[in-house]
């Protein structure tokens, strides 16, 4: 009897060694169990730290690769090449927001290129101090191509202003000029001398004679003299079918009394214009006027009492 107590209670005592060891076991692989989980936890709490930190850090170069867009562009560089590379730039962006497995795969790839793209940025900066640079040379220089126009307009102007003015003294010298005028009255057969007053019976002809004086600037082509016979009040003797007419003077239409169509040819050549009135003339002083090329080139006078 003693040796069946002896043996049941060896068994009890080699079952709660063997449920110890269960217990123990179970502690241990919770406590590895836990462990593992915690040292993942990190892990993972590390790996969004570093992928948030690597976002930022791609958004920060988006953000300064548009301003290089933008320098360059204003400084009239290139900006294909960085246009290409910020598409890339967002692409990977998304893929770190957007897709945490990829992201987790892609960290170490993404995260070295990261400094490619500072080193890129840094390039830039030099270009666009060089563009910067040569915008001032350009600078520089269109302010010197300024300059340099507006003296030559200044001096084109000055040059158009003194040929204006020599075309204005030119067009005066070569102005034409009536010399030896006489005015004189005939009678009815045609005979008469110059006076400076004349009775009626006097004037039934007026005869009005004149040389163009010599002038070298003068053109030499075919011109039109006028005369104008002005009454004392002021009216112009007119008659269409004795050969008046009307001419323009500055602007004007005013009537003549005689003319004659001529080639001026520099040699001083005289003429003569006859007009027979047909009636009598009023008393008072009339004034003779001698037009070409729509000026007045010699006046006289004469009295009729």
């Amino acid at each position: 009897m003693e040796e069946t107590t002896d043996s049941g209670s060896n068994k009890r005592k080699i079952l709660l060694i063997v449920i110890g060891l269960l217990v123990l076991t179970n502690l241990v692989v919770l406590f590895l169990f836990y462990q593992n989980n915690e040292e993942k936890t990190t892990e993972l709490q590390t790996s969004q730290t570093e992928l948030q930190e690597t976002y930022a850090k791609l958004e920060s170069i988006s953000n300064e690769l548009d301003l290089k867009i933008q320098e360059i562009q204003k400084l009239g560089g290139d900006v294909e090449e960085l246009r290409l590379i910020r598409e890339t730039l967002e692409q990977e962006k998304e893929q770190l927001q957007n897709d945490q497995v990829l992201a987790q795969k892609r960290y170490n790839q993404i995260s070295a290129r990261v400094e490619g793209y500072r080193e890129l940025l840094l390039n830039k900066d030099k270009e666009i101090a060089q563009l910067q640079r040569e915008n001032e040379v350009l600078f520089a220089e269109n302010t010197e191509l300024k300059e340099e126009q507006q003296e030559l307009n200044k001096t084109i102007t000055e040059i158009n202003s003194n040929n204006e003015q020599l075309a204005e003294k030119v067009a005066v010298a070569s102005q034409l000029e009536a010399e030896n005028i006489k005015v004189i009255g005939l009678n009815n057969r045609g005979k008469g001398k110059e006076r400076d007053r004349y009775r009626s019976n006097q004037l039934e002809q007026l005869q009005v004679t004149f040389n163009i004086a010599k002038n070298d600037v003068a053109e030499i082509k075919g011109r039109d003299i006028y005369v104008r016979v002005v009454e004392p009040d002021g009216s112009v003797i007119f008659d269409v079918a004795k050969g008046s007419g009307t001419f323009m003077l500055d602007g004007e239409e005013i009537f003549y009394t005689m003319k004659k169509d001529i080639l001026f040819d520099n040699t001083g050549q005289a003429l003569s214009f006859l007009y027979q009135k047909g009636s009598d003339y009023t008393e008072g002083r009339h004034k003779v006027e001698i037009y070409a090329d729509e000026y007045i080139i010699g006046t006289a006078n004469f009295e009729v009492r």
